[in-house]
């Protein structure tokens, strides 16, 4: 359901939210590109526990992002708190730059994160109240190629500019800021005045309407799935060039990968998106879940052709990251327009928590020099919890539906 006029639908919303993913999709990789040189040469006093440490508190930031301060976009409006939360970012990315130990570089991570969280879980609902009914799974599925744009992005400027890892921070908070303007004068509100801070306190929604029938179960299903989707998502990103070393692969083999990974992860939104507005978000969530199980065990055996093993990382990336994001497409169907962004920050929040799980564990393997293979191990596993846990959620809630229709004009 959209609150925005049906009629001249301009192109700018569609293209501002892709581009605050692209910020995303950076935040994601740009630890995992810098760590092996940080970790190699030293800098900060960065080892191996120093970089599980920095992975694992900016995940905090990010998970407090997303339940604490993206639903304050159902109160006040989303275009506010996107452009609040991409200036924020922006400033303590470009702090790092000037980080002197491995404590202050965590500290500015993790004041980023803060910033960043709510961006995608504000992006998202902000495209779906914008979006024409029954388009969720493609509205969601084409925002978040961004977010894996970005992460290519990354890959390739890392490619460019390691081992000068100060410089990958600084592209990105200086595209932080400028696309803030963008995002004040380009993006129109979409929820009506009521909701968007002039309702009385009582009426507006919260934390404490997910507790409500009927969505208690529900949320608890769909946070447990984006635990485990995130865990994967994060997990692989930050650790899968190191991963690969610990297989013999060169520190540059595991940056090709890893932007291999991430664009078959664009790939596979197109996919995902098209097939789950035709075949129902479940169905086509459940297969993907379990694909990723299936190849996130292959790539535990050591594959010695070039093209084959590029090919394996490839077909990870097409349903591993699409997987997760058809979770925040189900999300926006599941819940009403006015408790949309507060469900999509608890699913993404608690989701960070899995992000903050998947670095730290994988951490751990790297730090006791058995990544290699028992981190795919664990990412498979994760996989097959998450299918189990949304095998649980129905296709669609009633009074969803009802509320649906007495929203549309």
């Amino acid at each position: 359901m959209s609150f925005a006029p049906s009629q001249h639908r301009s192109k700018w919303p569609v293209w501002l939210c892709w581009l605050a993913m692209v910020l995303d999709g950076f935040d994601l990789v740009v630890l995992g590109t810098v760590i092996p040189t940080l970790i190699k040469t030293h800098e900060l006093g960065f080892d191996a526990v120093g970089a599980t440490l920095a992975a694992t508190i900016s995940l905090v930031g990010v998970g407090a992002g997303a339940l604490f301060i993206a639903p304050l976009s159902d109160r006040f409006g989303r275009r506010r708190l996107l452009v609040a939360c991409v200036l924020w970012f922006s400033i303590f990315t470009i702090a790092v730059v000037f980080a002197p130990n491995v404590a202050v570089f965590c500290a500015f991570r993790l004041l980023a994160g803060l910033g960043l969280g709510a961006c995608l879980p504000a992006a998202l609902a902000y495209m779906n109240d914008y979006a024409p009914a029954g388009t969720a799974g493609k509205s969601t599925t084409r925002t978040m190629t961004g977010y894996h744009a970005g992460a290519v992005a990354t890959a390739f400027l890392a490619l460019l500019l390691i081992p000068d890892w100060r410089m990958m921070f600084v592209v990105g908070g200086l595209a932080g800021f400028a696309l803030a303007p963008f995002l004040w004068f380009k993006l129109p509100e979409t929820l009506p005045p009521a909701a968007a801070g002039t309702e009385p306190a009582a009426a507006r929604t919260g934390f404490r309407d997910l507790a409500r029938k009927p969505y208690p179960l529900v949320a608890l299903a769909i946070a447990a799935a984006s635990f485990m989707g995130l865990l994967l998502v994060y997990g692989l990103n930050t650790w899968l060039p190191q991963l690969m070393a610990g297989a013999g692969y060169t520190v540059s083999t595991g940056l090709v990968l890893l932007l291999v990974l991430n664009v078959g992860a664009v790939v596979g939104l197109v996919i995902a998106g098209i097939l789950a507005d035709k075949h129902g978000t479940k169905r086509v969530v459940l297969l993907w879940f379990g694909l990723s199980a299936v190849f996130l065990a292959v790539l535990s055996v050591k594959i010695q052709n070039e093209l084959l093993l590029n090919a394996a990382v490839f077909v990870t990336g097409v349903f591993v990251f699409s997987a997760q994001v058809l979770v925040y497409a189900w999300v926006s169907q599941l819940f009403p327009a006015t408790l949309r962004a507060t469900a999509l920050g608890f699913a993404a929040g608690v989701g960070r928590l899995g992000a903050i799980m998947g670095p730290a564990v994988t951490g751990t393997l790297v730090a006791a020099n058995i990544a290699y293979p028992w981190g795919f191990y664990v990412f498979a596993a994760a996989a097959a919890i998450a299918v189990v846990a949304l095998v649980t959620v129905p296709h669609a809630i009633a009074a969803v539906r009802e509320a649906s229709a007495a929203e549309r004009p």
